[in-house]
């Protein structure tokens, strides 16, 4: 692949390219630090491939098979973006309820069935643990794209290229994330807290008590030595935070409406509170938005949402390049 100069994220060569070939990736829990400074390595420059050519034939001839059991607008076209500025092809699956999984086709069937005709599947399942069992009946590469309340790993690592992007190569050890919202059902803020896990960062939870981060998740952290406090209010840890993570409280993960209804706007970012931040710090969301963050907030600078999506297509691209040999 065409370079530009030499990304100050990548001191790896062959080697590790070698150790992601044909390579499942489900879990956040794969990666080593030296992992992620090589991905970040491939995705920067990827991002300066699509800025000065827009599309290249790196996967040339390669197939992706698209395969969504959820709705999805953000990771889906991302990867197909993502395919299709490499030079593949894409086979869309977001619509399984007209296919043969309607019929009663198990998971492990429709992955066989589907990597006679792709060469890596990414997979969105409603079930945590539905991506290992794709993993374990596919013979070609599976990607992860969530599996539930479990994990989404490419999420995580698109976060984490985010913080390092925007606030500089190196600059996570130190600093202070703050994650609010929903802790509980969002498999984003799971993944990316175990990735942090890798650095030198504080962790701070803001929740409502119902929505607290999950215990197992908080002690896979701890055992990283890695500082955690959980809180209800955002006011007492917004001045200290460098990164602030907000994610929507997900209505469709409730079986109690009233549940739902009792903490949907528990609460909303808006140019007021964001007064007490730092003016050197970043508002992350993993997208979509309905209510937690105020328009209103939008043309700060410190919004780094959108850009945040954008940075997601620059990993998705480094992931399926390394997947199928070609980082």
């Amino acid at each position: 692949m065409p370079t530009q100069s030499q990304s100050p994220h990548l001191p790896f060569g062959e080697n590790k390219q070698a150790d992601w070939y044909g390579k499942d990736i489900l879990s956040v829990k794969q990666f080593s630090r030296e992992d992620l400074e090589y991905v970040f390595g491939v995705a920067h420059e990827m991002r300066g491939m699509v800025e000065r050519v827009g599309t290249f034939d790196l996967l040339k001839g390669k197939i992706l098979a698209n395969l969504f059991y959820e709705p999805s607008t953000r990771t889906s076209s991302s990867f197909t973006a993502a395919m299709e500025r490499l030079g593949g092809s894409v086979i869309p699956i977001n619509e399984v309820k007209y296919s043969s999984v309607s019929k009663g086709e198990s998971l492990a069937d429709t992955v066989r069935t589907l990597e006679c005709y792709a060469d890596v599947i990414v997979l969105r399942h409603p079930e945590t643990g539905a991506a290992a069992i794709a993993a374990k009946a596919a013979k070609k590469p599976v990607l992860n794209a969530g599996d539930g309340v479990g994990e989404h790993p490419t999420q995580a690592l698109l976060d984490a290229f985010t913080i390092f992007e925007e606030l500089g190569v190196g600059q996570i050890d130190g600093m202070t994330v703050t994650m609010l919202g929903d802790l509980k059902y969002g498999r984003t803020v799971h993944s990316l807290a175990r990735l942090l896990s890798l650095y030198k960062v504080k962790l701070n939870y803001v929740s409502p008590e119902i929505l607290r981060m999950p215990k197992e998740v908080m002690e896979e952290v701890a055992a990283k030595g890695i500082p955690q406090a959980e809180y209800t209010a955002l006011e007492k840890v917004l001045p200290e935070t460098d990164v602030l993570y907000v994610t929507r409280v997900q209505k469709e993960r409730f079986e109690n409406l009233e549940d739902y209804e009792k903490v949907r706007g528990a609460y909303v970012i808006d140019p007021e509170i964001m007064k007490a931040a730092k003016q050197e710090m970043i508002v992350m969301h993993p997208l979509p938005r309905v209510g937690e963050i105020s328009p209103d907030f939008d043309d700060d600078p410190r919004a780094a949402y959108f850009r945040q999506m954008e940075y997601g297509l620059y990993v998705r691209m480094a992931l399926l390049a390394m997947v199928l040999g070609k980082a």
